[in-house]
């Protein structure tokens, strides 16, 4: 039973997430506004994320109407008042806590003025999982609203709009991004450790690299269809993990915390599907494929009339879906001219059991879809998006991009970042904006405001602020009175203003700002590449990669194989390895599912290991967080260790030190929650000027017998043996 919601300080609901098992519970005490049990009864298995998902929010979006908001409400109303209240008497407030007998445990955190609670009611989730949940939700937020999240006014508008069908499409985008995290933080392990896990070879990601580069960027850049965008970024996804990653020379690097949010977006879009699905019959270079199913489209919405068409296009899909034996298939290290792939795949995915859908309940789900066609939202594709950038204008922490996902295969997908004509408005907006936060920080600790009209920075801050509104040319006269407005009140001489006075003026400033940023790149549409040259591009790579479809589909679900380590480590069961520096880890597939499995096969053994291995991860980022760098026990019939170390660029490892410890509140360890190894690269560089420093993590798991001894010296010796790999180039 888990929910998780966004509020305002003033209780109103901007945001929330619910299960079926969480909304039943509500239900059945607000039984008189929405009907027993509801919609939520209805029940849609499928094999595809997409389906069960997107089936799940046009179901609840029966019954979670205002009257179930209205009950939202009722139910959380006392704890956001009285966390407000603590916050306003005492600047503190409580962060944690649990229901009598720890049935239900309640997670809270506080951005600005908007306050995240998660809910866990079923002991399936820690502390630590729902305050993740929160922080991960929070970056989504930013990641599609900007700098709007520094103005509460403006973020309540952006996440709770007037329109109910907006809102209802704003909403599902929020809920299909964190049930696609959720999964993939369960499921895979590159977003178990977050960290971008890149498909070994260094043979085609040279070629995919100088193809991305001449035949993608620059074709794409010369072409007068870019509609004033230019592509920044290109890159090549199978499923998560990361083939080849180019970038333009006069753009800024993208962080690996940002390239990890990416893939959630594109398998939000596109979410993997099974590997008999996705190795069936493929068409010659010359046809167009269909483009994959969308997060929002896995379960078809049709108008009055045209219902049966989709039912047969679904017809149509199954009879291709035989039931055939699983069969393991080793791949050649490069396929050959004429190795297509068509004859060697042409069989082999496995139908759908009928006996596994209980028909009554599909025939309601069916007929919700045909109600509410309406209110599903369309998979937002090219999307804006806003990422940390470092140009020679300055820098911007979320700077606006447009997403291109263009899927080449199922499983397979390019992904383009372009960048409009306003990006140094952009860059000038955060700028102007950081200074008018750093002056309301200063001035709420308590200076006269003849003593604010004497800081240093406070001079240039008026100049640029001049030059910007004189380059408006009175295009925004609000900004140009608010700005006109703040500076008699600071720089006059003869009745300045009070210190609260000059508090509001200042919040004035910065929501104008907020709202010309907000103006700019999200309420107006903006530019685009066009789907001609999209089109384009789209069918070159396919002819580029048709050759190596079904070899890299094969391989990234065994990327690295156990076999080859075997030899030399003996005892050894399960790695992971990651170069924090760089974002990027390695390690052996883990993936269990009916229709695949890893080495250790899919029985009880391989899940019983993988459970292991996020035990593991949850464990060092624990004893990590009291500032413990290396960690061995011994867990039943297995010993797991954990190392966390510092290199320097020629891989000289360099002494030991004291990390920080962290309160129990703080954003938890890892990328997508705070990025937190950056701050610790930060932290150790400060005893290391003149050299690069290097973070490096390793998890490892061997067999009980194994002396410790033997397992720091094998430690030592895989770290030396994966440290090479990591050179293959990206960029």
């Amino acid at each position: 039973m888990r929910c998780v919601l966004i509020a305002s300080t003033a209780a109103e609901l901007l945001f929330y997430w619910a299960d079926a098992a969480f909304l039943r519970r509500l239900r059945s005490s607000h039984a008189g506004q929405v009907g027993r049990d509801g919609a939520a009864r209805v029940r849609v298995r499928g094999r595809k994320r997409g389906v069960r998902g997107r089936a799940w929010a046009l179901m609840d979006s029966v019954a979670q109407g205002p009257a179930l908001e209205d009950s939202l409400n009722t139910l959380f109303a006392p704890l956001i008042i009285s966390c407000a209240a603590l916050l306003e008497k005492l600047s503190d407030t409580y962060t944690c806590f649990a229901t009598e007998g720890r049935r239900h445990l309640h997670v809270l955190h506080t951005f600005g003025d908007c306050l995240y609670i998660a809910v866990n009611g079923d002991g399936t989730q820690s502390e630590d999982d729902l305050r993740r949940t929160l922080f991960v939700l929070r970056r989504l937020v930013e990641a599609h609203c900007g700098l709007v999240t520094l103005d509460s006014h403006l973020i309540r508008k952006e996440l709770r709009p007037a329109d109910s069908e907006q809102r209802e499409r704003v909403w599902s985008l929020l809920r299909g991004l964190l049930e696609t995290y959720t999964h993939l933080r369960e499921e895979d392990q590159s977003f178990a450790v977050e960290a971008v896990e890149r498909l070994m070879h260094p043979q085609l990601c040279e070629q995919c690299i100088e193809f991305l580069e001449r035949q993608v960027v620059q074709y794409i850049n010369a072409s007068p269809e870019r509609g004033g965008d230019e592509v920044g970024h290109a890159f090549l996804l199978v499923h998560t993990k990361l083939l080849a990653f180019y970038s333009s020379r006069n753009t800024s690097s993208i962080r690996p915390a940002d390239l990890l949010v990416l893939i959630l977006l594109v398998q939000d879009l596109y979410p993997s599907q099974s590997a008999e699905e996705e190795l069936g019959p493929q068409p010659t270079a010359g046809n167009v494929l269909p483009q994959g199913p969308k997060r929002s489209e896995s379960i078809p919405v049709s108008g009055p009339g045209s219902h049966g068409a989709a039912e047969k296009d679904s017809d149509d899909q199954d009879t291709d879906d035989l039931s055939a034996p699983e069969v393991y298939y080793t791949p050649e290290p490069s396929p050959g001219r004429h190795s297509t792939g068509s004859e060697s795949w042409s069989e082999g995915a496995e139908m759908l059991s009928i006996g596994e859908v209980d028909a009554a309940d599909v025939q309601m789900a069916e007929d919700l879809l045909q109600t509410l066609g309406p209110l599903v939202p369309e998979a937002s594709n090219p999307r804006r998006i806003f990422l940390d950038a470092s140009l020679r204008e300055g820098y911007c922490p979320l700077l606006p991009h447009t997403m291109h996902c263009l899927p080449l295969w199922p499983g397979i997908s390019l992904v383009l970042l372009t960048r409009g004509p306003m990006t140094q408005v952009a860059v000038t907006l955060y700028q102007l904006l950081d200074g008018f936060l750093v002056l309301e920080k200063k001035l709420e600790e308590g200076p006269e405001v003849g003593v604010a009209r004497s800081y240093p920075f406070l001079a240039e801050l008026r100049q640029r602020m001049d030059k910007f509104v004189k380059k408006l040319s009175g295009q925004d006269i609000q900004l140009q009175n608010t700005w006109l407005d703040f500076k008699n009140k600071i720089f006059s001489r003869s009745e300045p203003g009070s210190s609260l006075e000059l508090l509001q003026s200042v919040a004035n400033v910065k929501r104008q700002l907020c709202s010309m940023y907000r103006q700019l790149f999200l309420t107006s549409a903006g530019h685009s590449l066009s789907q001609g040259l999209r089109d384009r591009t789209q069918k070159l790579m396919r002819e580029k990669l048709l050759d190596w479809r079904d070899f890299l589909l094969v391989k990234s679900r065994r990327n690295i194989t156990m076999v080859s380590y075997l030899e030399d480590f003996p005892g050894l069961v399960h790695f992971i390895y990651v170069d924090r520096t760089a974002g990027q880890m390695m390690a052996p597939s883990l993936s269990v599912t009916e229709k695949s499995s890893s080495e250790l096969g899919k029985g009880p053994l391989a899940t019983f290991i993988k459970k292991k291995v996020w035990s593991l991860i949850t464990l060092a980022r624990r004893y990590l967080q009291k500032g413990y760098t290396t960690l061995m026990l011994q867990d039943g019939d297995y010993c797991c260790s954990y190392f966390l170390w510092f290199e320097n660029e020629m891989g000289y490892k360099l002494e030991v030190m004291e990390v920080p410890v962290l309160s129990d509140d703080s954003a938890p360890i890892g990328m997508l929650a705070g990025d937190y190894y950056r701050k610790l690269l930060r932290y150790y560089s400060k005893n290391h000027q003149a050299e690069v420093v290097k973070c490096y993590e390793l998890l490892t798991v061997h067999l009980g017998i194994i002396p410790s001894e033997l397992v720091v010296q094998q430690a030592y010796d895989l770290a030396r043996r994966l440290w090479e790999p990591s050179r293959i180039p990206l960029l």
